[in-house]
């Protein structure tokens, strides 16, 4: 195991709360991330589906995050929050910054590459493999009450005190060539 692998996840450090189960057509559960996931190659947004949640759920927000990337912080791919408790489901593509997919009243924050959008796993070249942690978090309140303007982590330490339920898929992706 490689010290990259043995960084913790986004909400290792966040109190325990009920799992459900999140399913994607684009994205399967420890499998390598297709080309369309991929920065420089597709970068798109996943098809995620979920169901299980907490009856107390009011709101969904999803992240993709890079626990890996040589940053000592990681990196954030993707935050969008404030989904209604009505949508179940983002289709392939719903993280474009046109909001096409996503439900009225979604708020992207700006990820790590400066877009508020998806941004597809782009690891440096000849680095081992780098996580990439999708989360949907049910929530306990319809809004979270943040601007678009908010950091992911900001977004994230909100999240620590209002998720009542969380489901994940990890993919891993590595970019061939030397360091």
């Amino acid at each position: 195991m490689t010290a990259q692998q043995r960084r913790p996840l986004p909400h290792d450090f966040h109190p325990p709360v009920a799992s459900f189960k999140v399913v994607s057509d684009d994205l399967h559960d420890g499998a390598t991330l297709g080309d369309a996931l991929v920065y420089a190659q597709g970068n798109t947004s996943p098809h995620l589906r979920w169901e299980g949640f907490p009856e107390e759920t009011r709101s969904f927000a999803v992240t993709c995050y890079d626990p890996d990337a040589p940053t000592g912080s990681g990196f954030w791919h993707w935050t969008v929050f404030d989904i209604p408790v009505t949508a179940t489901e983002l289709p392939t593509g719903a993280g474009t910054g046109a909001f096409a997919g996503l439900p009225e009243g979604a708020v992207h924050v700006r990820n790590d590459y400066g877009t508020k959008d998806f941004g597809g796993a782009a690891p440096p070249p000849g680095d081992d493999p780098h996580r990439y942690v999708f989360t949907v978090y049910a929530v306990d309140t319809e809004t979270l009450g943040l601007s678009s303007d908010a950091t992911p982590a900001y977004v994230g330490f909100n999240l620590r005190f209002h998720a009542i339920g969380r489901a994940q898929l990890i993919g891993h992706y590595a970019e061939p060539g030397a360091n």
